[in-house]
């Protein structure tokens, strides 16, 4: 007993370091998007999370209410696919960024940084569905909000339920390790797909 109250004490400080880095992290984060809220206080673009194909249907309708930002799409539907729905909603092709460097959710954010620091976006309306939107937060508050990039939740109604908390869990970590080393862990997903752990639940 007396070995194991040494011991804890010992290492005691360091406990409390570890203990302090998450609330360290998330009080820089929520400064950055403080100051980029406060800065860029109406959104300059648009990102649409791509994965389903009534997103870009929605996205587009948004567009036209929004005419001056530029829609950045993170993967999803193909090119030949795409293009025609925001063409149809006389969407000029100016205005629109396809990218496919994303193969998930945490992806569709990292692999956009640069292009939103290139034009200077501070703050975009995140678009995607409302059974996915709060996993989709939860990252955008990380991988965006360090990087002092703040964003608007449109969610497009849909009749699923919301993802199971431990998508939002585990998508978060990743976050947080692309954070730390600049690695998303998408190299994960050959050994198990969110589909099979959707079945668990």
């Amino acid at each position: 007993m007396i070995f194991t109250y040494k011991k804890l004490k010992k290492y005691h400080f360091l406990f409390l370091i570890i203990a302090a880095i998450p609330l360290w992290v998330y009080s820089i984060i929520i400064f950055r998007l403080s100051v980029a809220y406060y800065q860029a206080p109406r959104p300059q673009a648009i990102l649409m999370l791509g994965g389903s194909p009534t997103r870009p249907k929605f996205t587009a309708q948004f567009a036209q209410r929004h005419s001056s930002l530029d829609i950045w799409v993170s993967s999803g539907l193909p090119p030949e696919q795409v293009r025609p729905i925001f063409r149809e909603a006389n969407i000029s092709k100016n205005r629109i960024h396809l990218n496919y460097e994303a193969v998930d959710t945490v992806t569709n954010f990292t692999t956009l940084i640069d292009n939103f620091k290139r034009h200077e976006i501070r703050h975009v309306y995140l678009i995607t569905s409302d059974f996915h939107m709060p996993r989709a937060k939860a990252i955008a508050t990380i991988v965006l909000g360090n990087q002092g990039i703040a964003f608007t939740p449109v969610a497009i109604p849909t009749k699923r339920p919301t993802e199971a908390w431990l998508f939002t869990l585990l998508d978060s970590g990743r976050a947080l390790l692309w954070l730390f080393t600049g690695y998303t862990g998408a190299g994960l997903n050959a050994y198990f797909s969110y589909d099979q752990l959707e079945n668990l639940f």
